[in-house]
């Protein structure tokens, strides 16, 4: 009987790591828009040192190649479409990203702080 006791409590030990696991990620949830070959918003805020995922969203008909070196993501995204990636916990910084088809327009920094 004693070790049910402990086997439970561990397992409610267990939930609520991964509760916590669960709301700390949905808090780091962010979306860049890509429309008319312009990303929105251009400058975007991020917790340093904690993982996040980001959507970028294409509103516009043609695609569009999400593209950073700094963040490691190089992904071609279909007109009205979107992908989600997890951004690995990320120093104190700037991080530039571009719209490769479009890179005179389609530009921005993810700021981690």
């Amino acid at each position: 009987m004693r070790f049910l006791k402990r086997d439970h409590f561990v397992g409610v030990l267990v939930a609520s790591v991964l509760g916590i696991s669960v709301a700390a990620a949905a808090e780091n949830a962010f979306t860049l828009t890509i429309k008319d070959h312009r990303f929105e918003p251009a400058e975007l805020r991020v917790p340093a040192n904690q993982p996040a995922t980001l959507t970028v969203k294409n509103l516009d008909a043609t695609p569009e190649e999400f593209e950073s070196k700094s963040l490691r993501i190089e992904k071609v995204i279909p007109g009205n479409s979107e992908a989600t990636f997890t951004l690995r916990p990320l120093k104190s910084g700037r991080y530039k990203f571009v719209g490769e088809f479009h890179e005179d327009a389609a530009k921005g920094e993810v700021i981690a702080e």
